[in-house]
């Protein structure tokens, strides 16, 4: 496994399914996480920031200066997995639900690694961001006209902030998964094969592989990680 030892990750979304995967896998690689979420959790506990709202750009800079802090002023990495979906014809989807979707993928990203970013500079042998892409953004299918906008935004992001904090040594670059096997999904496609999905914790190994110094020579990529695993 890529390690992550003495590094500070923020993992936003932390409270989901793959935000979960995200955080215990740098974990798992040595990394401190600090987790950052919109929902409140049940219990506080250690490097948890809940009740934070990215779509806002002064609540987003006020917690990365925070964490920040805790960690001797530095951080590591950036895994931006806060999102949202939504299904929605063109023709049925009024500008609420577009605006909806921009705000929880683009806006929630943006906003996190625009306030990260100075912290990210600061770190020693280099830092790194990884967006959450997705593979339909590379072709929306019907329905997925505001989702994979939205998306598709966020990959035009991955581009430009690569290039524009090349200078920092910080890298930039996203992730792009194809459906993932999450029980909400299960519960919405009763009938789909399971087997070819792809996991979290796969989703969660690619992320932290980017995170790591192992990925040093990349930036600016969109990586595809579509496979499934069949069941037995």
């Amino acid at each position: 496994m890529s390690s992550l030892s003495g590094r500070t990750i923020v993992v936003t979304g932390a409270l989901g399914v793959l935000g979960r995967a995200v955080a215990e896998a740098a974990e798992a690689a040595g990394a401190t996480v600090a987790r950052v979420d919109f929902a409140r959790a049940a219990q506080p506990a250690p490097g948890l920031h809940d009740g934070v709202d990215l779509g806002d750009e002064a609540a987003t800079a006020a917690v990365m200066a925070r964490i920040a802090g805790e960690a001797g002023g530095a951080i590591d990495g950036l895994a931006n997995i806060a999102g949202g979906f939504t299904w929605s014809l063109v023709a049925d989807s009024p500008a609420a639900i577009w605006e909806a979707m921009f705000r929880m993928n683009l806006a929630t990203a943006l906003n996190a690694s625009r306030a990260a970013a100075p912290y990210l500079a600061k770190a020693r042998g280099g830092a790194a961001i990884v967006n959450m892409g997705a593979n339909a953004a590379t072709r929306a299918a019907a329905g997925m006209g505001p989702y994979t906008a939205s998306k598709a935004a966020v990959l035009r992001l991955t581009e430009a902030l690569a290039e524009e904090l090349a200078g920092d040594g910080v890298r930039v670059n996203a992730i792009l998964p194809s459906i993932i096997d999450t029980p909400t999904n299960r519960k919405d496609m009763p009938k789909a094969d399971f087997g070819t999905w792809v996991q979290p914790a796969d989703i969660a190994h690619a992320i932290v592989f980017l995170l790591s110094d192992a990925a040093h020579a990349i930036t600016g990529a969109a990586v595809p990680v579509t496979v499934g695993r069949k069941q037995a």
